[in-house]
């Protein structure tokens, strides 16, 4: 989910950088923002992912016999 996010965010910087043509987003620096914050969020949601969390105990297999 976070990698699309990413990806969505790329996007939208792109195309508001002007090299994605074919949107009302192309050439608009709006979008430039916008997208660097999209592809934080995927970032973030992406680190979120693989955060350790608070009271879970990480389960040791039992040696073999």
């Amino acid at each position: 989910m976070g990698i699309m996010v990413v990806l969505i965010g790329a996007v939208f910087s792109l195309q508001g950088e002007g090299y994605i043509p074919g949107s009302y987003m192309t050439g608009d620096p709006t979008y430039i923002y916008v997208g660097a914050v999209v592809a934080v969020v995927g970032l973030l949601i992406i680190l979120g992912g693989n955060w350790p969390r608070a009271g879970r105990q990480v389960s040791t297999p039992a040696p073999p016999r």
